[in-house]
């Protein structure tokens, strides 16, 4: 029996493009760079994907998506977010998914969660390989997670900010103040990160990505650091990457 593999090929407010491949099929989650990029970047995993899932419609999360569709990859979403994204995507590319309601992906049994964002409907996925009997949250842009999970085996989880570098740059003057409140109430900071953490089943998991960091408003290396003392669990930053396919609704993050 495998193990679920995680690749990342861009994570940031300039764009979001990751892989999750269990050895039978692969899912892309989220379609943030131009679809050339996404394709070739993945290269190796095509001939598995099943599908690409989509959290939400901002740019840095969905503007490579249209591509996609017209090169043959399905496309997962919320109603919302597809209003957000094109009325282009063909019909028989495009696949609703509701909070709450599971449903099979290749060898992946999917749900989506509630999260809290400045989006149209978004959502998180918790995945289960019935390949590798392992499951994965994937969880970005978001300020509040209500569900606690179990068994736990991988967490791909946003990261954004630590609220003492976010309040050292307003003081300093390299950010405004007035976007503290827009920040506070769309992403996970490095304390939300570690109460969510705490909430949920880790006994099982193995590993634990950061997602989604900040240009200005975090540190890798600490945020790295402090959430392995935290959980004792091997923990990666998914550095920014790729080249992003057009002007981020999140540029200042």
């Amino acid at each position: 029996m495998g193990r679920i593999d995680v690749k990342c090929l861009a994570s940031g407010s300039t764009g979001n493009a990751y892989a999750v491949d269990d050895g039978e099929s692969a899912l892309l989650l989220e379609a943030g760079l131009p679809a050339k990029k996404i394709l070739s970047g993945f290269l190796p995993l095509l001939p598995r994907v099943a599908g690409c899932l989509i959290t939400h419609e901002h740019g840095d999360h969905a503007c490579g998506a249209v591509g996609l569709a017209g090169r043959g990859i399905d496309l997962y979403a919320t109603v919302g977010t597809f209003a957000g994204i094109s009325s282009t995507v063909p019909a028989h590319r495009r696949h609703e998914v509701k909070v709450g309601v599971q449903f099979h992906l290749g060898s992946w049994i999917i749900l989506p969660f509630e999260t809290e964002h400045d989006a149209a409907e978004p959502v998180g996925y918790l995945l289960y390989s019935l390949a590798a009997q392992e499951k994965l949250l994937f969880a970005t842009d978001t300020y509040y997670i209500p569900n606690t999970f179990r068994a736990l085996n991988i967490v791909m989880v946003e990261c954004n900010y630590s609220r003492d570098l976010l309040e050292e740059n307003i003081k300093a003057g390299r950010i405004l103040g007035l976007l503290k409140s827009r920040l506070l109430r769309s992403h996970f900071s490095l304390d939300n990160v570690k109460g969510f953490l705490e909430a949920n089943d880790l006994r099982e998991c193995r590993r634990i990505y950061l997602l989604h960091l900040s240009g200005g408003n975090s540190d890798p290396e600490r945020f790295q650091r402090e959430i392995r003392e935290l959980t004792g669990i091997v923990t990666a930053v998914c550095g920014k990457g790729g080249d992003a396919c057009g002007p981020s609704s999140e540029g200042w993050g």
